[in-house]
């Protein structure tokens, strides 16, 4: 039996012109994660991460958590692309083609007097579009094809886990949910409310056994529920 533990990356920075890197919220995330990992006694044979900047900030927050614990042994890190998020800027933009220009979105989101919840309101609408089907065309990389791509990227994380061994994968909650949904329903039919309970460093366990892989919890944030100054959801 294998274990994989999914982590969705740290708070990122939402508003920020590099939304990629992690906030100061998203390092204390991902370092409170690895202590609670090493206090668990989890210590991976191997880290799969995605390639963006959270990812990578996450996957080292956790480490150096691990190691205020005690001492680990050295840990190989793996990057695996499959674990990219969709490009949910391209995505909103496709949809909304104004916010092509960052200035033009951020005057426009600025004149709300809840800039937060219009963006949440386009992006799921945006992402509905995406979906749906019937403008795959449009889009660098269609629903279909992020699907194989994450669908890929799993069987993949528990090909690279030895035997009897544990990995964590650091991602985003688009991937994570959409595993998680084909997990328990074979479809994305899930995918969207799913998405919309992720917490910022939250763990999906998954289990791969003889019949295969099978989701053992979904979107744990013990590690940050004593403390809702530590509670994100982007």
């Amino acid at each position: 039996m294998r274990l994989i533990y999914l982590v969705r990356h740290g708070q990122a920075s939402f508003g920020k012109r590099d939304y990629d890197a992690l906030s100061d919220l998203g390092h204390e995330q991902s370092r409170l994660l690895g202590r609670a990992l090493a206090v668990r006694e989890i210590v991976p044979d191997v880290v799969i991460r995605g390639e963006l900047r959270r990812h990578r900030e996450t996957a080292d927050g956790i480490l150096a958590g691990m190691s205020d614990v005690g001492n680990i042994r050295p840990v190989p890190v793996e990057v695996d692309p499959g674990w990219d998020e969709f490009d949910f800027e391209h995505v909103v933009q496709v949809h909304k083609p104004m916010y092509r220009s960052r200035a033009v979105m951020l005057a426009d989101l600025v004149r709300s007097r809840a800039p937060r919840e219009k963006f949440q309101a386009i992006f799921e609408d945006a992402t509905a579009r995406w979906t749906g089907g019937e403008s795959d065309h449009s889009y660098r990389e269609s629903f279909p094809a992020f699907t194989d791509r994450v669908q890929a990227a799993l069987h993949a994380a528990a090909a690279q886990t030895p035997e009897k061994g544990t990995a964590v994968v650091v991602t985003s909650g688009g991937p994570i949910g959409l595993a998680v949904s084909h997990l328990l329903a074979g479809d994305a039919s899930l995918w969207v409310p799913l998405n919309k309970a992720a917490v910022n460093s939250a763990v999906t366990k998954v289990i791969h056994g003889r019949s295969g892989l099978t989701l053992s919890s979904y979107n744990d944030h013990s590690h940050v529920e004593h403390d809702r100054r530590l509670l994100s959801y982007r």
